[in-house]
């Protein structure tokens, strides 16, 4: 057999170690997984109440369209139906996107490090991927612009970035959305949009409608805690959707995901107390960082990045063993980092005090 020849040897995503493992190769009896920007919290008690209430319907196929859901997110955001697109998770959407716009001979542009289906997706296309690297975690929008050229189909703005939290303010965006040429595709990934803090973030949905080039990405795997469910969406202009709706699979998200999500929507209550929680949980990091003088990089999103000037699998495998699972830097562009999710108070307590004693025991001359 013959696949494609960008298939050979690339590596597939690699997910955090599961709970259940951890507990048998270290025989503990409690793990706390912090490494996938899960919501510590779980989902409104109106999203699990509405899956309860879905669970007869198992044996019928979903609404293809996502119909009801469809018209509450887009009162929700204030768009017309036509101009949403919903896949299982916005990965799936970023996997439309790049069946859709890519192809060989033509290019995508990201910035480096940021979420690595990007570009994984496009290599699967046959693209050429323009890596940009980022300024302290920011993009460098300006560089970004420079690489566009007429092979340019997309470019990814991850904002908050994954991997780093960082985010492109208000100005930046609107003067980037103002250069690039109108034949590219400008994506925001707002994966992390209800934890935003800052009050310059870019304004984004109002933007399509004079901007035919943009295209704004939002989940309800984060904030809303349905990862579970993989859910997430696209707005842009219904021109542009009309483009991606024949590459989606029918019947892509699920009754539950749907009926979840509308729930979840409804409860805004539950996603101010998050939002709140996670404002106390980052402050507790940077505390840290600055007590014992570590740099971090400023978040907009529920995690932390965290610069421990040692290989981020020392800090990985020293927090595993001790019933903690976090995201190694070295993986994700950062190789003397740790990315660290914001979990509750207790959870965040228990990391920190044993991020403390790493951090004494490096201090200790040896013997």
């Amino acid at each position: 057999m013959k696949a494609k020849e960008q298939l050979i040897g690339l590596p597939s995503y690699k997910p955090g170690k599961p709970i259940e493992e951890v507990k048998r190769e270290f025989g503990l009896e409690r793990v706390v997984k912090l490494a996938s920007n899960e919501n510590p919290f779980g989902s409104s008690t109106l999203a699990q109440k509405a899956i309860s209430d879905t669970v007869s319907n198992t044996a019928l196929y979903p609404d293809g369209y996502a119909g009801e859901l469809r018209d509450k997110v887009a009162e929700f955001v204030g768009v017309k139906k036509e101009q949403l697109v919903f896949g299982n998770g916005s990965d799936e959407i970023i996997q439309f996107l790049c069946r859709t716009f890519l192809r060989p001979g033509l290019n995508t542009v990201t910035a480096y490090p940021t979420f690595s289906q990007y570009k994984l997706n496009a290599v699967i296309e046959g693209a050429e991927i323009r890596e940009i690297p980022s300024k302290d975690g920011v993009h460098d929008l300006a560089a970004m612009l420079e690489a566009i050229d007429e092979n340019t189909r997309i470019v990814w703005v991850c904002n908050p970035n994954n991997p780093s939290g960082t985010y492109v303010n208000e100005t930046e965006f609107l003067e980037f959305l103002e250069q690039v040429p109108k034949h590219v595709l400008v994506v925001s990934d707002e994966a992390y949009y209800e934890y935003v803090t800052a009050e310059d973030f870019p304004v984004t949905i109002p933007l399509i409608e004079k901007y035919e080039n943009l295209m704004v990405l939002r989940t309800f795997s984060k904030a809303y805690g349905l990862a579970a469910l993989r859910v997430g969406f696209g707005v842009a202009q219904a021109s542009t959707i009309s483009l991606l709706d024949p590459v989606r699979p029918p019947f892509n998200t699920t009754s539950f995901g749907h009926v979840a999500a509308m729930a979840a929507l409804d409860d805004q209550e539950f996603i101010k107390d998050c939002y709140d929680k996670n404002v106390e949980g980052i402050k507790q990091y940077v505390d840290f960082c600055e007590k014992h003088n570590l740099k971090y990089y400023p978040t907009q999103a529920n995690f932390i990045l965290i610069d421990f000037e040692r290989p981020g699998n020392e800090v990985f495998d020293y927090l595993l063993s001790r019933g903690y699972i976090i995201r190694s830097g070295e993986a994700l562009g950062f190789p003397t980092c740790a990315r660290i999710t914001v979990g509750s108070k207790e959870e965040n307590d228990g990391i920190i005090n044993e991020l403390t004693r790493l951090l004494e025991e490096a201090t200790v001359s040896p013997q």
